[in-house]
């Protein structure tokens, strides 16, 4: 099956820890396959937020150079995707009045009145980044999902709008162009995390992913198939390894590694003999540091972070029934792989919880390395490319049939000046509108005529 080359998309995750190229297209039967990945150690990211944008662009050039390499191909546009303490989601409703309602509303109505929510005036300094329509109304009629192919004047419509810091996105911007590429499009990290692990019947029942990077945890809420609730909290696995590190007086790569090979959230699961021997520095008499200790500075520190999540899915009511999450939690990133973190958060927060993994929309063939929780992110971008390209693709071809000149029949000269003229000086109805008052008194008087 012949494929055209723009159906490639490329995934660009800047994170806190790491830097994610990742390249991919649809196999034949609808399912994401992994080209090539690369991948850097992050150096100029701060909690989700460039802080050092020479570093950033370093790091950026590593990851995407290591992807070409992977993948054969040149890589030149890419989409970004975006977190960071700056983040935050508001709940707003719009809606348009159609001229015609008696044609049916498609797609061209949605992005209309999509585009009218964009122009929000928002606070000094901060900008719309996603604009996620919820439930419709057509003529007042709610709890519409798809308005597409129905009659109607008003359209209506929920929105849940994501809003973040202008200069945070227009540094990002700046790393990706310095770094030789095209920026196609920003999302929202926990979106793109979301399109990656869950499957529809989760969205369908009521679920919350909980995303944990290096710098920040991202959550994103949905329930009957639509998005709910977004945060962005600003903590993640690098605040634990911190904490190992003061706690154990040891150094910050010694303290990720104890963290990886023998680190667990729950601190009953160690006994008090369990005792991890880690070289001194310079010749330095070697640190013992006992199992149990290191598990409970890890639990202080995952408690705190779950507690916070745990309120934001308090915020959003999920204890009313209507809001109920049927489906639990979902836990992602690199900071789900610590051990026993499922049945912590079980614990903490009482609903079902289970790990993704981004292979529900991935090619079965697909290398173990990229199904691991840590690239959820960087396929759900991805796989928002590839459905840009489509959209883009649509609308393209439908302007091409649009202006095809076999559609229209060709205008001679005359009526070409015609219109331009009407352009210039739109005619004027020489009838002045009747207005209701008239109209009544007229179908008064002919009834009265009848009635002679």
């Amino acid at each position: 099956m012949e494929r055209e080359v723009n159906e490639i998309a490329v995934g660009l995750d800047i994170g806190t820890t790491k830097i994610v190229a990742m390249v991919g297209r649809y196999n034949e039967y609808g399912k994401m396959e992994v080209l090539g990945v690369g991948k850097s150690k992050s150096l100029g990211v701060h909690r989700g937020v460039v802080n050092n944008i020479t570093q950033t662009i370093q790091s950026i050039q590593q990851a995407v150079h290591e992807a070409e390499s992977a993948s054969g191909m040149k890589i030149n546009d890419v989409t970004v995707g975006i977190a960071g303490q700056h983040i935050r989601s508001l709940q707003h409703s719009d809606y348009i009045t159609r001229p015609n309602a008696d044609a049916v509303i498609d797609e061209d109505d949605i992005d209309k009145l999509c585009n009218q929510v964009h122009k929000l005036v928002m606070l000094p300094g901060e900008e719309i980044l996603h604009v996620l329509p919820q439930e419709y109304k057509v003529d007042g009629q709610a709890e519409i999902k798809e308005p597409v192919g129905m009659y109607g004047g008003r359209l209506e419509a929920n929105f849940h709008v994501v809003v973040g810091q202008v200069t945070s996105i227009r540094n990002i911007g700046r790393c990706v162009k310095s770094s030789g590429l095209e920026l196609s499009e920003v999302t929202l990290e926990p979106l793109a995390s979301a399109n990656a692990v869950l499957s529809q019947e989760e969205k369908e029942a009521g679920v919350a992913l909980i995303d944990i990077g290096g710098g920040t945890t991202d959550l994103a809420i949905f329930k009957d198939g639509i998005i709910r609730h977004t945060a962005v909290i600003p903590f993640g696995g690098n605040v634990i390894t911190e904490d190992i590190k003061e706690g154990c007086s040891i150094i910050e790569k010694q303290a990720e590694l104890l963290k990886i090979k023998f680190g667990s959230a729950w601190p009953g699961e160690n006994k008090d003999n369990e005792i991890v021997s880690i070289p001194g520095l310079r010749g330095r008499e070697p640190k013992e540091i006992t199992l149990k200790n290191l598990s409970k500075i890890i639990h202080a520190r995952v408690v705190e972070i779950i507690e916070q999540v745990f309120l934001e899915i308090k915020n959003y009511g999920h204890e009313s029934p209507k809001k109920k999450l049927i489906a639990g939690i979902v836990l992602t990133g690199g900071g789900s792989q610590l051990k026993h973190l499922k049945q912590l958060v079980e614990y903490i927060t009482g609903m079902d919880t289970r790990i993704g993994y981004p292979n529900e929309h991935l090619a079965g063939n697909s290398d173990s390395e990229t199904t691991s929780p840590m690239y959820a992110t960087a396929v759900g971008l991805v796989m928002d490319s590839l459905v840009h390209i489509k959209k883009q693709k649509k609308t393209t071809q439908k302007h091409a049939v649009a202006s095809t000149p076999s559609e229209e029949p060709a205008k001679t000269d005359v009526e070409d000046s015609i219109l331009n003229e009407e352009q210039e000086n739109p005619r004027v109805d020489l009838k002045p509108r009747k207005n209701i008052l008239e109209k009544w008194t007229e179908k008064f008087k002919e009834f009265l005529d009848n009635a002679e």
